[in-house]
């Protein structure tokens, strides 16, 4: 094997030991990539020219427009955290749902659903439906189990429903919109929603006791009152999921302008429910530039190692990786790429996967005539299990810090597994009907453009032509013009 040969897999190899070592994901890619470089270019594998493209990669990340939306969502999910919207969502449609069995497993994932649309961070959700619902669904006699795991499953909804912060990411990562990737993902986001519902519903019929409906006595609302509390806490809600989406679907604003309206309107909610003090604004802005910062030095990382591990034709090592296993064409080569993702995520985040094995699978994909929005919505999928993923995942992780010590943490990694799977079986649904990302898609033009034709009316024709005529002179009619319009330029 010639040292190209051998660069690409030790350099893959070295990043493994590095993450599993527990070094810092950014620093360890960038030295890592420098030093393959350094090493590449004694080895003669690439001239030392080749690393002055790395100043205009991480200028273009600094000054990438997009990524600015990055810190709005994420501000504005650490606002609504905060101001009290979870408390009023839950406690309209735990009314709405209480007398049903699973009614508050139903309250707990359709507002899961709401918030992931309006925060787009996973950590707000789910500690904001912890807070509030494990105590209401431990003092209703709910199974341990089940209701952490519905509480871990409604706060990664958030991964796929728009504004998602991974969907930015992928859009980046995938050089499509990002308005592309919301439009991909809204198919795929409400079938989960749609599963998880199925779910619960099976759970209440065949097990009735381990989510037992609220009491009588406590479900005070109805009619009217009800109706009114219902749509005090969803219309705020709402609005300001027209103001962050509707503006992108209705090219109004682009994401970094919406994501600024999303801001505005977080704490105007929270002014509105007297939640808005400056300490908690610091907080919020803390955390913002916590997230920024890490995601920022993670990507510069990572556009170090790729330009140096794709200088050493590593893009052909993965690609004959995937021809050994016999992924050589679209949908096996999806089923590959998942099961690797999925294992991939009981070690890494999803940053980590988005800027270290994204760009490596994207030429691959491109070469199998893959649609790269759908592509991305399925990895998006694929990843909402890095957050309940037993023993890493970071919902559970939330979970555990604030469920109260009677709930073992057992209970929270076991009961997390059937909604991982849940979550595996939207994964397969979307490989083989990928019309549910794709069905909202602009379609391109299809037929053979050639054949397009003008037609003018005959009358305006002629008058047209004879006023270029006599404009030209008669030696134009004397040197009338070849098929080529080329030619009779020239010949003039």
């Amino acid at each position: 094997m010639t040292a190209i040969g051998i660069m690409a897999p030790a350099m893959f190899l070295a990043l493994v030991v590095f993450l599993l070592i527990g070094l810092p994901v950014a620093f360890s890619l960038a030295a890592l990539g420098l030093a393959s470089g350094f090493v590449a270019i004694e080895l003669g594998l690439f001239p030392p020219q080749f690393m002055a493209n790395l100043p205009y990669r991480v200028f273009g990340i600094i000054s990438n427009e997009l990524l600015l939306s990055i810190p709005f969502f994420t501000l504005m999910g650490a606002i609504l955290e905060r101001s009290g919207l979870a408390e009023d969502l839950l406690e309209g449609f735990a009314q709405l749902f209480g007398g049903l069995s699973g009614g508050l497993a139903y309250a707990v994932i359709v507002v899961g659903a709401i918030l992931g649309a309006i925060t787009g961070t996973v950590a707000a959700s789910v500690i904001a439906m912890g807070v509030i619902a494990l105590p209401i669904m431990q003092r209703y006699g709910y199974n341990a189990r089940l209701a952490t795991g519905v509480i871990a499953a409604s706060g990664t909804i958030t991964q796929v429903i728009p504004p998602s912060l991974v969907l930015i990411v992928l859009a980046d990562q995938l050089g499509r919109s990002v308005g592309d990737m919301y439009l991909g993902a809204i198919g795929p986001s409400l079938a989960q929603i749609f599963i998880f519902l199925i779910f619960i519903f099976l759970v209440s019929v065949f097990s009735p006791k381990s989510m037992p409906p609220m009491p009588q006595a406590d479900r005070a609302l109805r009619g009217w009152r009800l109706a009114k509390a219902v749509i005090r806490a969803v219309l705020p809600s709402m609005a300001l999921i027209f103001i962050v989406l509707g503006t992108i679907f209705m090219g109004l604003a682009t994401p970094t302008e919406a994501g600024a309206m999303g801001v505005v309107g977080a704490i105007g909610l929270a002014a509105g429910h007297r939640r808005l003090t400056w300490p908690m604004v610091r907080e919020a802005m803390e955390t913002t530039m916590a997230i920024t910062v890490m995601v920022i030095f993670i990507l510069i990382g990572a556009t170090v190692f790729t330009l140096v591990f794709q200088g050493v034709d590593g893009g052909l090592w993965v690609e004959h990786l995937f021809t050994r296993v016999g992924a050589n064409d679209a949908v096996t080569f999806l089923i590959v790429v998942n099961i690797l993702i999925f294992f991939l995520a009981f070690f890494l985040d999803f940053f980590e996967i988005a800027f270290i094995v994204v760009p490596l699978l994207v030429p691959m994909a491109n070469k199998l005539g893959i649609d790269l929005v759908w592509f991305g919505v399925l990895i998006c999928v694929n990843m909402q299990t890095s957050f309940m993923h037993p023993p890493f995942g970071f919902a559970l992780f939330y979970l555990r810090g604030i469920a109260p010590r009677s709930i073992k943490t057992a209970d929270i990694y076991i009961g997390a597994i059937p909604w991982v799977g849940l979550q595996m079986l939207l994964v397969a649904i979307l490989i083989f009907f990928p019309e549910l990302a794709t069905g909202l898609l602009d379609r391109p033009v299809s037929g053979n453009l050639q054949s397009f034709e003008i037609q003018l009316d005959q009358n305006e024709a002629g008058a047209e032509a004879e006023a270029q005529s006599s404009a030209a002179g008669p030696d134009a009619a004397r040197n009338p013009p070849a098929d080529d319009p080329a030619d009779y330029f020239k010949k003039k």
